[in-house]
């Protein structure tokens, strides 16, 4: 499809989760047109917010042919295998969880989608001294791809939480797109009409505390990241964030803060048809909000990813799908040139990523 004729733009989802990606994309007016969730309680929470989108569990067994047609891939892929939070040594990208990043590739290799982006730990970056990303951006590149990443963090996006998360953006034959997404122009002492907001200023990240001090509850203005835990206290698994009272009295976050926190409106994980359990439906609800994206940062990257979509040049641009090339439903062969992006040049386009912050701030 084309975005410029007035059609929305349209997103699929993989290692959907309970919809962060899917849901930022929807506020910033993409189609949600499909989901891959492998897990079952995170597709219970996808039906009940997409009822009507098609759905696959298993990254494994599906191929372009299952894809609806999409401007935007969008996935993170599972990172216990990357993550500095592992207690034991990194297996990395051999790990049984964190290989389905090949298997993406594989299905962004037969797609070709115009632009796809990729959401994981900040670890990722030093996992086996940095080879393991190295792997994954000359993967992608050798795809035809124009590849630049960026850490960044939630608090700068209106959620009070601190949480870093690295973002890989490519774009088909642009060796331009990525920054484009990734960076905005300097910021300037004002918002402009051009560059636009300099978006929401960040809360503060000292150690400041809100409530009633006499009579409670209080907690700190900015919370830990949230990590997937269960709903026992086993003196790790509250990711160190508490909500305390007065008179000595000392919680964690209920489910429903903690989706606050990520964006996501009060009980969205809250499923249809909930187990009797209810010490299990909080394990589950804290588990998959701490894997979730954040709502808010999602919708940043869609409206970034809008604008670049309907620059003059790329909302017409050429998608590659089985060998030929498609525009606007006009189908022909690709030519030699078309089809041969130099590995090399690619990866000279790959250095926008060391850069972390905030929306406007260099």
């Amino acid at each position: 499809m084309s975005v410029n004729n007035g059609t929305r733009p349209t997103v699929a989802s993989f290692f959907s989760g309970i919809g962060g990606f899917d849901l930022g994309f929807q506020r910033a007016r993409f189609k949600v047109t499909f989901q891959c969730e492998i897990d079952s309680f995170c597709n219970q929470i996808l039906q009940k917010h997409w009822p009507d989108i098609p759905r696959a569990k298993n990254m494994r067994e599906i191929t372009n042919a299952n894809v609806p047609l999409s401007d935007v891939w969008v996935g993170g892929f599972p990172c216990q295998d990357v993550s500095l939070a592992r207690m034991a040594p990194r297996p990395g990208l051999k790990g049984k969880q964190s290989r389905l990043f090949h298997e993406f590739a594989r299905l962004i290799g037969e797609g070709r989608p115009r632009v796809f982006l990729i959401e994981n730990v900040p670890g990722l970056r030093s996992s086996h001294g940095g080879r393991d990303f190295q792997i994954i951006i000359q993967t992608l590149a050798e795809l035809g791809y124009g590849v630049g990443w960026r850490v960044l963090n939630s608090k700068y996006f209106g959620v009070p939480q601190s949480r870093q998360r690295i973002y890989i953006v490519g774009c088909y034959r642009d060796g331009r797109g990525p920054a484009e997404i990734l960076f905005e122009s300097e910021r300037r002492t004002r918002n402009d009409e051009k560059n636009g907001s300099d978006g929401k200023e960040a809360v503060s990240p000292f150690k400041k505390v809100v409530g009633n001090s006499r009579k409670g509850p209080v907690t700190p203005a900015l919370a830990y990241c949230l990590y997937a835990c269960s709903a026992r206290h086993t003196g790790t698994d509250w990711s160190r964030n508490y909500v305390s009272y007065p008179d000595g009295r000392v919680r964690r976050y209920l489910a429903v803060e903690c989706e606050r926190i990520q964006g996501f409106p009060d009980n969205w994980t809250l499923p249809s048809d909930p187990p009797d359990d209810a010490d299990k439906l909080d394990s589950l609800r804290y588990q998959t909000l701490g894997n979730a994206v954040t709502v808010n940062v999602a919708e940043w990257l869609a409206r970034r990813i809008t604008r670049y979509l309907l620059k003059p040049g790329t909302a017409n641009a050429a998608v590659h799908l089985n060998g030929t090339a498609h525009t606007n439903g006009a189908a022909g062969p690709l030519n030699g040139a078309a089809q041969s992006i130099a590995s090399a040049r690619s990866l000279r386009n790959l250095g926008w990523g060391r850069l972390e912050g905030s929306p406007g701030k260099r």
